[in-house]
């Protein structure tokens, strides 16, 4: 009988060449070229796999996992050369396509033992690989990667991936260009879809108001409630490593992969296709564990919210047989333009940055608008958010109200400590932030008014009058407030 072995690919250097420079194109092209550098990547780890099994003959059950960048296949012991072979032909056509940026790497090991040694081989082996990346090069390592040929390659990216797939259901792989994603035709295709045997990317795209193309950036900021901003969302499971390390078997590594998989893929989809999201939000990608989109910023406010709220879901109902937390919270980040003239690159690169923050600070937490908040705060953000919105335009409150909230907030951030053992957020002066409410909203004879204001000051500093200290979720309503009831310009 064949010894079996399980062969374990990844893609490397995905950020960097997701955010590589774009030649001096035009940002709504740029955009489409960010786009289809993503979805590349998304299908190389589900092309490449499906592809090797079909070149050496193989049935697709022998595919245990895929997407996200990497992949896991189930292999005869007699296929390990020519599997060597078609990978090594890929890794190189994908390292021309993007200048050395994003290089495929690979590792083998027999299916021998329980699967934790198993995955530990893996692990030991692919660590090899990725710590010597010049083992193989030979003289070719040393020929300089062309900055034109590559910018070439930009056209494939944006015009035959980033707007081809809009539309396009097929995709297909030849072994003359291994490295690329064919649309439409190929030695083998695949249908892009949510039914077994199909590959899952989700595409929604927000489109012009004929429907004619897609949009930029700047025309989604015009579709946003309030401020005309735009922003881009990322999501990433917290701690899904830890969860992957303690799973006893293989089958249990390939179903909780297709989970997180299908549970991306589909409820982005889903959620995307729903009125107050599929004209003002674009998906970019969505991997095993992770996911970005950019669109109109209260969109992507309400989408992060709604989606968290599914994934809690998720997790009660699909991963309840798991034992501890890990993989069961999600953190998410959103990073708005700073100015129209911001590029996408720079809105994904600092959204990632934010992303880190708050995985860093605790995990399922949300970065948002200057704080990093726990799941469980943005609700109570949201009902102050309520509140100060309502101050403003029922009681006719000026928009002076919320600058002089967002002052205090300013000089509780940047101004010097009085004394060593203040702690951040902590006033030392309470009284002012009730003056500054007064000044703004002075006395009045309606009740309502009345209420709101006290309730105000009580979610903004709290009800212990001697630990008075500024919530961080204040500012989060504050700025939230703030971009509602800013006009259009």
């Amino acid at each position: 009988m064949s010894i079996q072995i399980f062969l374990q690919g990844k893609l490397l250097g995905i950020r960097e060449f997701l955010c590589s420079p774009a030649s001096g194109r035009h940002e709504a092209v740029s955009e489409r070229l960010f786009a289809g550098r993503a979805w590349w990547t998304s299908l190389l780890s589900e092309i490449l796999p499906r592809a090797l099994l079909a070149e050496l003959g193989l049935s697709d059950i022998l595919l245990g996992s895929s997407g996200g960048g990497q992949f896991l296949v189930v292999l005869p012991r007699e296929s390990e050369a020519n599997a060597g072979e078609f990978l090594s032909a890929a890794a190189r056509d994908i390292e021309r396509m993007s200048a050395g940026r994003l290089k495929l790497v690979w590792a083998v090991t027999e299916n021998l033992g329980d699967w934790a040694v198993v995955r530990r081989r893996i692990r030991e082996a692919m660590a090899a690989r990725r710590g010597a990346p010049a083992a193989n090069g030979g003289d070719a390592l040393f020929a300089p990667h062309s900055q034109a040929a590559f910018d070439d390659f930009d056209d494939y990216f944006a015009d035959t991936i980033g707007a081809g797939l809009i539309e396009q259901r097929v995709v297909g792989w030849s072994p003359d260009s291994p490295g690329r994603v064919l649309t439409g035709d190929g030695k083998y295709t695949w249908t892009i879809g949510s039914e077994h045997g199909q590959i899952l990317l989700p595409r929604h795209v927000a489109l012009s108001d004929d429907g004619a193309h897609p949009v930029d950036a700047a025309a989604l900021a015009a579709r946003a409630t309030g401020a005309a901003v735009w922003g881009v969302l990322r999501g990433d499971v917290d701690n899904l490593d830890i969860r992957f390390r303690r799973v006893q078997s293989i089958e249990e590594h390939v179903q909780l992969s297709v989970l997180y998989k299908q549970f991306f893929a589909g409820e982005l989809e889903v959620l995307c296709s729903m009125p107050e999201f599929w004209r003002k939000v674009t998906i970019l990608y969505s991997g095993g564990d992770d996911f970005a989109a950019y669109g109109a910023w209260d969109a992507l406010l309400q989408l992060a919210r709604e989606l968290q709220r599914l994934f809690r879901r998720f997790s009660e109902e699909s991963l309840k047989d798991f034992p501890g937390g890990e993989g069961k919270t999600i953190s998410m980040a959103l990073a708005l333009a700073p100015s129209p003239e911001a590029t996408l690159v720079s809105v994904f690169e600092e959204a990632g940055r934010m992303l880190e923050d708050a995985k860093c600070s605790s995990r399922d937490s949300f970065a948002l608008l200057g704080r990093v908040l726990e799941w469980r705060q943005i609700n109570g953000a949201s009902d102050l958010k309520d509140t100060m919105v309502r101050v403003v335009q029922e009681f006719g409150g000026s928009t002076r109200f919320l600058g002089e909230l967002a002052a205090f907030y300013r000089e509780e951030v940047f101004s010097p400590l009085s004394a060593s053992r203040k702690k951040e957020g902590e006033m030392e002066k309470p009284w002012r932030l009730h003056r500054r409410v007064l000044r703004v909203l002075p006395s009045t004879r309606d009740r309502e008014l009345e209420r709101l204001r006290g309730s105000l000051i009580v979610d903004l500093v709290g009800k212990n009058a001697s630990q008075v200290k500024l919530r961080p979720a204040g500012r989060v309503a504050l700025e939230w407030a703030r971009l509602l009831t800013e006009a259009p310009q």
